[in-house]
């Protein structure tokens, strides 16, 4: 990607939160990056050069700041990329795919040569694949260093190094100082970290948590975030209450519960995680960028969908307004299954029952999580799952039949519901399944796959809300690319308002 240098320094003299995480700022004199915002005293242009990935930065010899904390940066969103490709493969090297297999088997999984992965990713993103793995564990690891009081062993194999040694030689490395002492280091730049202000927590000895943050840009639109998770929560997987959302988790033989809030600062959420999921909490936190919709860029969307006037004035009154995504694709999609030709209550209510008879128990210190959200391999499982078993729900036996298929495609990977998958074809997958059509398709792609343009326009409501017909609606919302997912989802909000 080419970055607009006059653009970068006027962002980097105003500390502009548009561009927190959209490039990054180093300083030749200090060999230091910094992100825009960062609050120490700007330097002189001529000594400022600018990255659009921390990787990048990296690869030049600068290390990460330790007041504004590179690792925090909001991430871009898919759209954000000139090339699919690129991003499918950066989202899938921030899960740690490339921890236990290599760039080949990445670059398979995705459908071309790893020669070819390689040389898109070095033209995106200005580093090879590993590169950029290697960076995104270190910023893990300095994260987990400055978040928590977790032990470096603890924080080696939770950022996805296979040994303590590779950690402490590569972070040492990289950054001229050993884990203990940027440890140190971090603490004496964030005093409030030394009495306790993000360390590892817990309610009494009985439930040990981690406590982090997730930067994002504002405006965010916390409250209609949160109402509309609220209606949609699983119950016994998910609540919503006191501003906060809260669910249960199980990642890789890991169990455990998680907990968001907005943090004081307005410019961050607040993150609350069992400490049994510290061995993926990576993948936690990956997960939860996209189910908030971190990466968004919510300056532009309003730019663009301001302009036009049915949009327009619920535009001005929500900025900010995000696309919820998901944290497990699978359950979102068996969500999206259960509300077809239903209302929202009705579909929350069999989602409930689906989870308290298929899903494993789990304790947790909240009286409303209670199970673990069944996996698509669980319900592929002919042996213990029958189409009978899920009508006996008060699931209609065609949607019984699609649950089962959708499941059985999953668990044999024939669909992908992450956001690292190809999205043209996820939707061609989606459809194949028998009782899954476009409405269904295009929600899946809105929020497990975390496709900004993707477009339910048969959906009811909009067709209400926009007061014209399909064709028309089809029509007009061309104007709305690449933003018409976040078009529906003012759509829906101008007809349905806090109800939604």
């Amino acid at each position: 990607m080419r970055l607009d240098s006059e653009s970068c320094f006027g962002a980097v003299r105003g500390r502009d939160r548009r561009f927190d995480g959209r490039f990054f700022v180093a300083v030749t004199s200090t060999g230091i990056y910094c992100r825009p915002i960062c609050p120490v005293r700007a330097p002189k242009r001529e000594n400022m050069r600018f990255f659009v990935s921390a990787a990048a930065a990296e690869r030049q010899g600068f290390r990460p700041c330790l007041r504004c904390r590179p690792e925090r940066a909001p991430g871009l969103a898919p759209i954000d990329s000139k090339s699919r490709l690129a991003a499918a493969a950066a989202a899938s090297i921030e899960q740690h795919s490339l921890t236990s297999a290599g760039v080949g088997a990445l670059a398979a999984s995705l459908g071309v040569t790893d020669r070819h992965l390689r040389r898109v990713m070095e033209a995106e993103y200005g580093v090879t694949p590993i590169e950029l793995a290697q960076t995104g564990r270190l910023l893990l690891a300095k994260r987990l260093l400055r978040d928590t009081t977790l032990s470096q062993t603890q924080i080696a194999f939770a950022s996805g190094f296979g040994s303590v040694r590779r950690f402490n030689a590569l972070f040492k490395a990289r950054y001229g100082l050993s884990p203990r002492a940027v440890r140190g280091a971090t603490r004496e730049c964030n005093p409030a970290t030394a009495t306790g202000d993000a360390t590892t927590a817990g309610d009494g000895d009985t439930n040990p948590s981690l406590t982090c943050q997730l930067d994002f840009r504002p405006p965010l639109a916390w409250e209609s975030l949160l109402g509309y998770l609220r209606l949609r929560a699983i119950p016994g997987v998910e609540a919503v209450a006191d501003g906060c959302y809260r669910r249960t988790a199980a990642i890789d033989g890991h169990a455990g519960w998680i907990s968001v809030s907005l943090h004081p600062s307005g410019h961050a959420l607040e993150v609350r995680i069992a400490e049994s999921l510290t061995p993926v909490i990576g993948a936690v936190l990956y997960r939860l960028k996209h189910l908030f919709d971190l990466g968004a860029a919510p300056d532009a969307v309003s730019a663009h969908l301001v302009q036009d006037a049915l949009l327009a004035p619920v535009v001005r009154r929500l900025p900010g307004l995000r696309v919820p995504g998901a944290f497990d694709g699978f359950e979102l999609a068996v969500r999206a299954v259960l509300g077809q030709q239903v209302s929202v209550k009705s579909a929350t209510t069999f989602a409930g029952r689906w989870a308290q008879v298929f899903g494993a128990p789990i304790a947790t210190p909240y009286a409303d999580l209670c199970r673990l959200t069944p996996s698509a391999s669980r319900m592929a499982d002919a042996a213990s799952v029958t189409k009978a078993q899920i009508a006996a729900l008060g699931i209609v036996g065609s949607r019984a039949k699609t649950l089962i298929a959708l499941a059985e495609a999953v668990a044999d990977q024939r669909i992908q519901l992450s956001y690292a998958a190809d999205v043209d074809a996820q939707i061609e997958s989606l459809m194949q399944v028998p009782g899954v059509g476009p409405w269904t398709a295009q929600y899946i792609a809105m929020r497990a796959l975390h496709w900004p343009d993707a477009f339910p326009s048969r959906d009811l409501v909009l067709l209400k809300a926009a007061r014209t017909t399909h064709r028309e609606l089809v029509a007009r919302a061309q104007a709305w690319r690449p933003w018409r997912a976040y078009a529906a989802h003012y759509l829906w909000q101008s007809i349905l308002g806090a109800s939604l």
